[in-house]
């Protein structure tokens, strides 16, 4: 899957984002919408000068909700994006390389105990910011396994995260490349009603 995904659409290098703290808000702010209006986001923030965890946390709610507004539901990320960043500071004091040296584990848990942090998210801090090894699933991702019969439909995250693992090289650069290049099959084939004409994938069952 992986070598005929990587001929057909070549290296994906993602996750865009200048820096590891942009790739965390970024991971926040793409829940619920696609990339292109979280760039947007992004850039009211820049714009602003408040990429910053300092900064972010210190602005008022309304302030920050409206520059996060094109990634929608802007007053719930309001409170998400205020969540992390407490938690960043005050368990890390901002420091990302006291983040990436706490066991995987350990880290994963932390961040789940942050409202409005899930497994999805969390796991692409750790992976996309932090570049830990660890599987990131999403809705592609289920997509792809269930309907080439790697897994059953009835699997939920941690079983689709647990066989990815359990199959593939324990390396934050794959898990990175092989996801990025499955959300692209998502996005150009894989939807709700699957267009397999052209796909990499097409033909490939087990």
């Amino acid at each position: 899957m992986f070598d005929r995904m990587l001929k057909h659409f070549g290296p994906q290098h993602w996750w865009p984002g200048d820096t590891p703290f942009e790739v965390m808000v970024g991971a926040i702010l793409t829940q619920n919408t696609n990339w292109k209006n979280v760039e947007k986001a992004i850039a009211n923030l820049k714009r602003e000068g408040a990429l910053s965890a300092e900064v972010m946390l210190a602005l008022d709610d309304a302030t920050l909700a409206e520059l996060i507004r094109p990634a929608g539901y802007f007053n719930v990320k309001t409170q998400r994006l205020k969540a992390f960043l407490k938690f960043l500071l005050e368990s890390y004091r901002g420091d990302l390389q006291k983040m990436r040296e706490t066991p995987m584990d350990r880290l994963r848990e932390e961040l789940l105990q942050v409202k409005g942090i899930g497994p999805e998210t969390a796991d692409s801090i750790l992976l996309y910011a932090l570049g830990h090894p660890i599987f990131v699933i999403d809705t592609y991702t289920y997509r792809v396994f269930t309907r080439h019969h790697l897994i059953g439909e009835e699997a939920g995250y941690e079983a689709l995260q647990e066989f990815a693992m359990a199959n593939l090289p324990a390396s934050a650069d794959h898990y990175n490349e092989l996801h990025a290049l499955i959300v692209n099959v998502g996005k150009n084939f894989c939807a709700p009603t699957a267009k397999c004409e052209g796909c990499p994938l097409n033909g490939l069952n087990w």
